[in-house]
């Protein structure tokens, strides 16, 4: 399971939400700002392994932050900038203070993970000022513009439900241990009861499968994360039932 305490600075709060739910699944200890101040606050309490840091916020944008952070030594830790209007301007004067990646809103939960995964793995850069920082050259990370300049697309899955098949019963062997992957479903009921039944077992079926993680289930089934967890609630899915070591 994946380890890191990490730091989401973003006024957006469904942003906030999402993304802690999201690397919270994957393991990793997860605080959140909602502007400078908090994230100032948060700083101060505990360093991070990793920010994740929006560009626009309404008292002092991510830049900004970073620049001020670098000018006071406070640099210890990678940077992901994130940002829905990006450009390849703001891309470069992000690295040039000190930013290790640059993301491009929406971002992709593949992409999301792979951008943290290789900055937790990235030598930490020690702590300096402003003025020694040139660029990311001064902090010793490898080819980050060429990361910064690689955008996400919005390749998210959106929502389809699952329908009820047509066909008659199953009757292949259950798996060992957990739900089955063939199941009987008793078809001489209301189609909405009927629909409920299969879902609730496909989603436990999958949950099962994938060791409770939520991510990997809204990757495999195709949901987009905030519609899977209403639609696990209302079905009245066991969430906790396979939780890895905790993770929410």
């Amino acid at each position: 399971m994946s380890t890191g305490k990490i730091l989401v600075v973003d006024d957006e709060a469904d942003i906030r939400v999402l993304l802690k739910e999201i690397l919270s699944d994957e393991g990793y200890e997860v605080d959140v700002a909602a502007n400078a101040g908090q994230a100032r606050a948060s700083r101060a309490r505990a360093t991070p392994d990793l920010v994740l840091l929006d560009i626009w916020m309404p008292d002092v944008d991510g830049i900004s932050l970073l620049k001020e952070w670098g000018a006071g030594g406070l640099l210890t830790m990678p940077v992901i900038m994130m940002s829905g209007h990006g450009t390849i301007d703001t891309a470069v004067e992000a690295t040039k203070f000190g930013a290790m990646a640059f993301l491009e809103k929406p971002i992709t939960l593949q992409k999301l993970l792979r951008a943290v995964e290789q900055a937790l793995v990235k030598p930490v850069p020690r702590a300096t000022s402003l003025a020694a920082q040139h660029g990311a050259v001064g902090l010793g990370l490898p080819n980050p513009l060429s990361t910064a300049l690689s955008p996400l697309r919005n390749d998210v899955a959106y929502v389809h439900d699952a329908m009820l098949p047509l066909g008659g019963h199953a009757h292949l062997a259950p798996l060992p241990v957990g739900p089955q992957s063939e199941q009987s479903f008793e078809l001489d009921r209301p189609l909405r009861e009927a629909r409920d039944a299969f879902e609730k077992s496909y989603f436990e079926f999958h949950l099962a499968k994938e060791n409770g993680s939520m991510t990997r289930v809204a990757e495999k089934t195709g949901l987009e994360r905030t519609h899977l967890y209403r639609k696990l609630k209302q079905l009245g899915v066991d969430l906790t039932r396979n939780k890895r070591g905790g993770a929410v």
